[in-house]
């Protein structure tokens, strides 16, 4: 980094409407320490062709999760700051701000990297949906709440037909989000792997998988109700017919996460997910 970094400053105003007087009363910390050269508290700016050094984001996971796809295939390094409530990305307290940037000036911090997935729609031959995804792809249907057949090929083979809820392909990162709920097992998180998870399957013994993230993954709900979709970090991507077929592999960019002394995996699990190491009576 350079002495006095250019940054991006990111965040969810449009949503937290508390967020802006906290994004006021930190910027002079900030700017101590960095140049903004951006802003942006509603992600609709093309930062395509920004060339800051880094991106604070301030809010939670899911101001994290909308910056991820502003950024596009421009992915800059992002320092969380968690002005939310879990935060396992945004792992930054507001009141470590200072710490933290002093830290990253110093050149005291290591990138992490995280799998990024690409999620395609394709219909009759034809490409109609085509976005990066940090979290998870999900296949998931509302009224009228009948059960999912979903069927999934694994680099063209067939791998399996499911029925259930939903079906869940997760990254790392996700894996502690829409996955963990539904039973599915956590991944260190810049492991290079996928995680299937099936959303109330109809048979017992269908389970979560694990596999390579270097596969190519495809979807087909072939008996789909008129509101199945499949959702990208939390947005819908498309709504789907019978003969779609959702494709998900590796993206190209790769997200990076500023990790500053002080911050491992384990502790952030083990703090996040109140791991207490013994049960209290």
């Amino acid at each position: 980094m350079a002495t006095r970094p250019t940054v991006i400053l990111l965040g969810s105003g449009d949503r937290k409407p508390d967020l802006l007087p906290a994004a006021r009363e930190l910027r002079p910390k900030i700017e101590k320490w960095v140049e903004i050269v951006e802003e942006d508290f509603s992600y609709e700016k093309d930062l395509s062709d920004c060339d800051a050094e880094f991106a604070i984001v301030l809010g939670g996971d899911g101001s994290i999760l909308r910056a991820a796809k502003q950024m596009g295939k421009n992915q800059k390094p992002v320092l969380g700051v968690n002005l939310g409530k879990l935060g396992f990305l945004a792992d930054i307290h507001s009141d470590s701000v200072v710490a933290a940037l002093q830290h990253v000036v110093a050149g005291e911090f290591r990138l992490v990297d995280h799998l990024m997935m690409r999620c395609q729609v394709i219909r009759d031959d034809n490409l109609i949906a085509d976005q990066i995804g940090l979290n998870e792809a999900a296949i998931l249907g509302g009224p009228p709440f009948d059960i999912q057949t979903i069927d999934l090929y694994v680099d063209g083979d067939l791998a399996t037909s499911y029925r259930c809820d939903g079906l869940i392909i997760s990254t790392p990162v996700g894996s502690t989000a829409h996955n963990l709920s539904t039973g599915g097992p956590i991944l260190r998180k810049n492991l290079q792997a996928f995680v299937i998870s099936p959303i109330s399957p109809h048979t017992l013994t269908v389970r979560p998988v694990v596999d390579r993230c270097d596969r190519i993954y495809e979807i087909v709900a072939s008996k789909p109700n008129q509101s199945t979709c499949i959702v990208l970090d939390g947005q819908v991507l498309s709504r789907l017919e019978s003969t779609d077929r959702v494709r998900i592999q590796r993206a190209d960019p790769v997200f990076q996460l500023i990790e500053i002394p002080g911050k491992n995996y384990y502790r952030t699990l083990r703090e996040k997910l109140g791991w207490g190491g013994q049960i209290q009576a």
